[in-house]
């Protein structure tokens, strides 16, 4: 792999899986450009990384669409091109359907989805004037199944996934490449922020999520995916990619699986 002098810009890079990325990438001598919506955070993250004169902050808000197209220009300036954006931010659900309020639906949809999509459309431009670039998207395996208590959450990844397939069609031709990341369980914060069913925070760590791939381990296979220009990448643990499988060529026997499927 050689991220040497490349422009990457990943949002969500406050923790978590964005922050091993950027970590992983500064080892490997990108300019970074890392977005969140919490500055102190990201500051953190800079001084972590081996080279942090070579780490733009950012704050970004993916609720906020209409600021992008701003702030997209502003990324662009910082090192006069932008060759990898990494959509990485988001927010995950532990909630039943039936208890999960519409408003909560809305706002999962919101920041994963129409968040995600918003900032692409934001950046594409650049992407097609100069017929080159690189899209990342962090889906989910729940892109591709859905689980109990994460029905807005799936629907959203899932989403994301119908939107890329076909962006990436679409800009073949411009040499801009679309690489879907499809974690498992990562042993991150994720479940503490995941939203219940009113839009508070669960508070609490899944015993799955915490019995993960460690983030470090994950940014290193998410940055080889990323340099081999992958359509679509699986990270995860054993079941997690049998549950892919199984759901294309057995979905009746994934129906009772994921019934029993222990998911937290």
């Amino acid at each position: 792999m050689n991220f040497q002098n490349k422009v990457v810009w990943i949002t969500g890079a406050s923790s978590g899986i964005g922050r091993a990325l950027a970590l992983e990438l500064s080892n490997q001598d990108a300019l970074l450009i890392i977005s969140a919506r919490n500055k102190a955070f990201l500051e953190t993250v800079k001084t972590s990384c081996k080279n942090p004169n070579n780490v733009w902050v950012l704050p970004l808000d993916l609720a906020l669409h209409s600021s992008f197209v701003q702030i997209a220009a502003k990324a662009m300036q910082i090192y006069g091109r932008i060759d990898i954006l990494v959509n990485n931010g988001g927010i995950s659900q532990r909630s039943l359907a039936k208890d999960t309020l519409v408003t909560i639906d809305q706002k999962i949809m919101e920041v994963n989805y129409t968040g995600t999509v918003a900032l692409t459309k934001a950046v594409l431009p650049y992407f097609l004037e100069n017929q080159q670039g690189q899209i990342v998207v962090t889906t989910s395996i729940v892109g591709l199944i859905g689980t109990p208590l994460r029905s807005s959450y799936a629907a959203s990844k899932h989403a994301l996934h119908g939107f890329f397939d076909s962006l990436r069609a679409e800009v073949y031709d411009a040499n801009i490449a679309v690489t879907l990341i499809c974690p498992g369980f990562v042993s991150t914060n994720i479940s503490m922020n995941a939203l219940t069913g009113d839009g508070t925070a669960q508070q609490k760590m899944d015993t799955a999520t915490a019995n993960g791939i460690l983030p470090e381990r994950f940014a290193k296979l998410m940055a080889k995916a990323i340099h081999n220009k992958k359509e679509e990448a699986y990270i995860a643990g054993f079941k997690e990619k049998l549950g892919v499988y199984v759901k294309r060529w057995f979905p009746k026997v994934f129906s009772v699986m994921i019934r029993k499927l222990s998911v937290t």
